[in-house]
């Protein structure tokens, strides 16, 4: 029979045949590999194996194969071994059921003279380790740290890493090797111990404080970069566990960042002075300005510096931006502690921001966000906007212009397109910088909010609610700023870009607004706020617009009435006639709360309009100094004070905590039962009584039921029932038969107010909850007629209920009108009147 190699395997599956029908011709190959790994032959087995293996990697299952793949394994032949191992490794898993086969293969290759035995047997145990083989083997590993070859400790060194994680009572039994193994004569064998401490390290850094001394000869004499990038790694876990470490590993550091020129050992040695608190002392500052002052370098523009040599080599400096991202990294770790040391390279980390490169801008942004202070506020922030704002210049180069770029070495940059996500965290971050502590860095707040507009413009994305929330929060707190934002405020309001923006993102007008209240020509603004296009905002705006209105209206008739001139009345009242008009076409807006504030406001303009045209005329005769009579029409004082009456201050962020808590409040009680339903769940319930109540077959079953009912709830004047009970007295309880028990025995309840209070009205046709246990809270009296209104000694009150049982309430001394009563409830109510005396 024709035996197919694996590089038959491979040829076939690339065949043109195999690509038409690659599903016949696998199932082909696994049917000619399970014949062939069945059979005793090792090598024809071997060969099958590393088939499967190839399978494997292209997706194909094979643990149908596992117990095969271990006799391979056993083999002595290395070759074969090798196969073996190599399939172990691709398919084994944790839940592989013949793993516990493997341990005495392991142990016997480990054990053997020959180091390709070794190291196989090794590399395939790293990849297949489990808990209990680390408990196993740990004990055959350790002998392996000592081995001749270089090649074979380091192995053993790397899988050791493994092993301490599955079974960490093999730390103890293998730490003294591994500090032997610092001091080893192989430089590959000390960076792989090097990398395991690191990790391990990072876990528990307190087990690995005795390793300190070797760490440092390696840290003070070692020249390999990557295992100091270890080292310092490792004393960056250690410094915070040992305080004495900090003196001790200033001058070495200070010595790397001066001589490196890798970036990569210099951010890890800045990040350990971070963590580690190097930065202390008199050479703590010392080293946080070399880490400065070497990070900087790294900032600077690569074109400018290095242009003569990009143009002599012809090869562009691809690693600058990776450099770029980490140096600013660095900075961003190092400046919350001495901010003055990075302010000095400013104009770098401003250049950094317009890079086309999005991580280099991030990273950028974190540093000057972190930087900030009152004398680099405003510089900061204006170049901030000014890469929001649209390019003033929409030149295009042209062809040849390009080219000559490209030929000196200086290309184009490419146009920057700023995105939504990008525009969002650049508004915020110029909002949160000049927030930062209570607006600790701002010093000029007219400034301020000329900023905030500004970022409403050439923002570009939906921020509004951001900038609306600072403007009334600067507003309520800077008082001297109050009368610029009033000017700035009503001037951006006759603006269409913001109406527009309003009407389409439904936020930010309501905040301009309310700033909007004192100005020195209401009308002007009142046109703008009542204009046509108002009606087409959102019901909530132009409840906002009508409340603003009002306001405006009412600081301005204050305004007048204190510098009241009798020659200026007809000029007031047109003034009050032209604003009445623009808010006529609101009275009848569709939404009940715009159109009950327009009415509210047209009224008071027709009283004030009516006031101020009754004032007399200026007479011959004066008006007398002590007279109490003022001679301003009053009405123009009527709308201030609603708005006025209290002084507008800031609430303090202790405010809430600061409140006690009242007598007798227990906020642990249980208002609402967990058993009363709601929604779907309550009208399902309602729709079983109902069909139960349907079930029963009429009055005459409900009668029947009726008779069941103890004697005792009959009788007892106080009991209404549940919901069950109610239907039943409806047709089985005669309501005059009802006893009337006199008050005069109960105990009266405490008189709380000398002064009575008035009843609420409520909704006749409102419902309540069928699981509610009682009568409702609210109180009529319907001696009003319905409509209201208090008439008589209000003797009679009602308490509503879900059904027709109505439950009265009538005061002593109108004992002898009861009947009477009970025939007026009987008429009106159409229903049982149960009498509470």
């Amino acid at each position: 029979m024709y035996e197919r190699d694996l590089q038959d395997l491979i040829r076939g599956l690339r065949s043109d045949a195999a690509k038409q029908n690659e599903a016949r011709f696998i199932s082909q190959v696994v049917e000619e590999i399970r014949k062939e790994i069945a059979t005793s032959d090792m090598d024809l087995k071997g060969g099958a194996v590393c088939k499967l293996t190839y399978l494997e990697m292209l997706g194909y299952d094979m643990s149908w194969a596992s117990f095969h793949v271990v006799e391979v394994m056993s083999s002595p032949h290395f070759h074969i071994k090798c196969g073996g191992y190599l399939a172990a490794t691709q398919s084994f898993t944790q839940d592989t059921d013949v793993l516990m086969l493997t341990t005495n293969l392991l142990k016997k290759d480990m054990a053997s003279g020959v180091p390709a035995d070794v190291s196989v047997a090794l590399n395939c145990l790293a990849h297949i380790v489990t808990p209990s083989l680390a408990q196993d083997l740990s004990l055959d590993l350790i002998p392996m740290l000592n081995h001749t070859r270089p090649l074979i400790r380091k192995r053993a060194v790397l899988i050791l890493y493994k092993i301490i994680l599955l079974d960490p009572d093999a730390f103890d039994l293998c730490f003294h090797r591994l500090r032997e193994r610092l001091e080893d004569t192989h430089v590959g064998v000390i960076s792989a111990t090097v990398n395991v401490l690191c990790e391990l390290a990072r876990r528990d850094p307190e087990r690995y404080l005795p390793l300190a001394p070797q760490l440092f000869g390696l840290l003070t004499t070692s020249s390999n970069n990557w295992m100091l990038i270890k080292i310092v790694k490792i004393f960056g876990c250690l410094t915070p566990l040992e305080p004495r470490l900090v003196k001790k590993l200033q001058t070495p550091i200070t010595d790397l960042i001066n001589t490196t020129a890798a970036i990569s050992l210099l951010y890890e040695c800045v990040r350990t002075c971070i963590i580690g608190n190097l930065f202390q002392g008199s050479s703590g500052h010392s080293l946080a300005k070399t880490c400065v002052n070497k990070l900087a370098v790294f900032l600077d523009d690569p074109d400018q510096n290095r242009k003569p040599i990009r143009s002599i080599l012809r090869i562009p400096l691809a690693h600058d931006d990776a450099v770029k991202y980490i140096a600013l990294l660095a900075l961003v770790k190092i400046v919350p502690a001495y901010p003055h040391l990075v302010v000095e390279y400013q104009r770098f980390i401003l250049s950094s921001i317009s890079d086309t490169d999005l991580s280099i801008r991030m990273r950028a942004m974190d540093l000057l966000s972190a930087m900030v202070d009152r004398n680099n506020l405003q510089t900061i922030v204006q170049h901030l906007l000014s890469q929001l704002s649209p390019q003033q210049d929409s030149t295009q180069p042209t062809a040849s212009e390009t080219l000559a770029r490209v030929a000196s070495g200086n290309p184009a940059p490419a146009p920057s397109i700023l995105s939504h996500a990008y525009r969002v965290d650049v508004c915020r971050r110029i909002i949160e910088m000049c927030s930062r502590e209570m607006y600790s860095n701002i010093s000029d707040f007219e400034w301020y909010l000329s900023v905030l507009v500004d970022l409403a413009y050439v923002a570009g994305v939906d921020v509004d609610e951001d900038i609306t929330s600072q403007i009334l929060d600067v507003v309520v707190r800077v008082r001297a700023v109050r009368a610029f934002s009033v000017r700035l405020m009503t001037k951006i309001m006759g603006d269409p870009q913001i109406t527009e923006r309003v009407r389409q993102r439904n936020e930010g007008g309501t905040g301009i607004l309310w700033v909007a209240a004192h100005v020195d020509d209401p009308a002007a603004l009142i046109q703008c706020l009542l204009q046509q296009v108002t009606l087409q905002l959102p019901p909530d705006v132009r409840a906002a617009y009508v409340l603003s209105s009002t306001k405006i209206l009412g600081s301005w008739a204050t305004a007048m009435a204190t510098a009241w001139d009798q020659q200026d009345r007809d000029a007031v009242a047109e003034t009050v006639t032209k604003v009445k008009e623009l808010a006529a076409a609101l009275v009848s807006d569709p939404d009940i709360e715009v159109q009950e504030r327009t009415v509210t406001f047209v009224t008071l303009l027709e009283f004030m309009r009516a006031d101020i045209l009754n004032v007399k005329q200026a007479t011959t005769v004066p008006v007398s100094a002590d007279s109490a009579e003022p001679q301003y029409p009053k009405s123009l004082r009527l709308i201030a004070p609603m708005f006025s009456a209290y002084e507008l201050n800031a609430v303090a962020t202790e405010a809430q905590e600061s409140i006690r808590l009242p007598l007798g409040l227990d906020l642990d009680f249980v208002i609402v039962p967990d058993n009363i339903a709601y929604g779907d769940q309550a009208r399902d319930v309602t729709r079983k009584k109902k069909k139960k109540k349907a079930s029963g077959g009429g009055p005459e079953n409900i009668r029947i039921g009726t008779a069941d009912c103890s004697s005792s709830d009959v009788q007892n004047p106080y009991y209404l029932g549940d919901e069950s009970t109610k239907a039943t007295a409806l047709y089985a309880v005669d309501i005059d038969s009802i006893p009337i028990v006199s008050l005069g025995s109960l105990p009266l309840p405490q008189e709380r107010s000398s002064t009575p209070k008035a009843s609420a009205v409520v909704d006749r046709i409102g419902e309540m909850p069928d699981e509610a246990g009682g009568p409702s809270s609210a109180i009529v009296d319907p001696s009003d007629g319905g409509d209201g209104s208090t008439r008589g000694s209000q003797a009679v009150r009602v308490v509503r209920s879900k059904k027709k049982v109505r439950a009265w309430r009538c005061k002593k001394s109108d004992q002898g009108h009861r009947p009477n009563i009970i025939s007026e409830l009987k008429r009106k109510e159409r229903g049982s009147v149960i009498i509470i005396t």
